[in-house]
């Protein structure tokens, strides 16, 4: 079960502070509200929300900055993220909110569910920020990672002005080579320059181990809530996984009120991208169970 949302009728935009969110709409009934992270946007859910859309609204925005978003001249740290997604939700009146998230969309899906669990009816999460890196195992991928990328010479030139992150990281975190098809899908919202600024930003709030940060502050304030949350959580892991690493799954499973843990696979960082079918067919049917439990 495939289908290729963009430049399809399910396309949608509606104003934010001024600028413009595209969104994929698909499907009727309480939302389900689909969360990105970088460098990638509601493409990533195009082989997953065929899956969810029979059981409700499915709605997965570009972030401001990415995708086929407005590009509006601010800092786009997190906070600005988080700021217009929490909007974007009020634009579009959405109530009893279903998030789905991954990566860097887990800190904005997150922070809003614990600042509004009441407007929220379940939580689902994939390669998630859950708990702050300086109490956590950072994965040797993830390590490695921004370690190169630390070390790269001119790095915040490439990142903000050329293809260089989804040409050079994004592969080295799918275990399937992408086509040129969905390579060209991912590079295209990156061919201006100055269109990476948005992953520049990201690079330099991405969690360090034990260094203060801004974003850690964030993930630390949310995940004490998220301790006490009687909200129902569905956590989808991969082995051996980029973010979500044994430990926090050890740490989720002991401390989360409400919790199912689910293994969807080989990967590192993107099953929707290698085993969307089994990704979704889990979420489909975690839904339909809380759709039994709640009414």
């Amino acid at each position: 079960m495939t289908t290729h949302f963009p430049n399809s009728s399910h396309s949608r935009y509606v104003e934010v502070f001024g600028s413009k969110i595209h969104y994929i709409e698909e499907g009727d009934g309480d939302p389900i509200l689909f969360l990105h992270g970088m460098p990638t946007s509601s493409y990533l859910w195009r082989h997953i929300i065929p899956y969810v859309a029979p059981l409700g609204r499915c709605i997965a925005p570009d972030l401001i900055g990415m995708g086929k978003s407005d590009k509006p001249d601010i800092p786009y740290t997190i906070s600005d993220h988080i700021h217009y997604i929490g909007k974007f939700i009020d634009a579009l009146k959405l109530q009893d909110i279903t998030i789905v998230m991954h990566g860097w969309g887990s800190i904005i899906g997150l922070d809003y569910a614990m600042k509004n669990a009441a407007n929220c009816r379940g939580l689902v999460c994939y390669e998630s920020y859950m708990r702050p890196f300086s109490k956590n195992d950072i994965s040797l991928p993830l390590q490695e990672q921004i370690t190169t990328l630390d070390k790269q010479k001119n790095i915040d030139d490439l990142i903000e002005n050329t293809t260089y992150y989804v040409d050079n990281i994004l592969p080295q975190d799918i275990m399937r080579p992408l086509t040129e098809e969905e390579m060209t899908h991912y590079r295209a919202p990156f061919l201006l320059q100055g269109a990476g600024k948005p992953l520049k930003q990201y690079l330099k709030e991405i969690p360090r181990n034990h260094q203060p940060n801004i974003t850690n502050d964030i993930i630390e304030a949310y995940s004490k809530k998220l301790t006490q949350s009687i909200l129902p959580k569905l956590i989808l892991y991969s082995i051996p996984g980029f973010i979500t690493t044994m430990a926090t799954l050890h740490w989720a499973k002991e401390n989360l009120p409400n919790v199912e843990l689910a293994d969807i696979g080989e990967e590192l960082h993107y099953a929707q991208e290698s085993n969307p079918a089994l990704m979704g067919e889990t979420i489909s049917i975690w839904l339909q169970g809380l759709e039994q439990t709640q009414y």
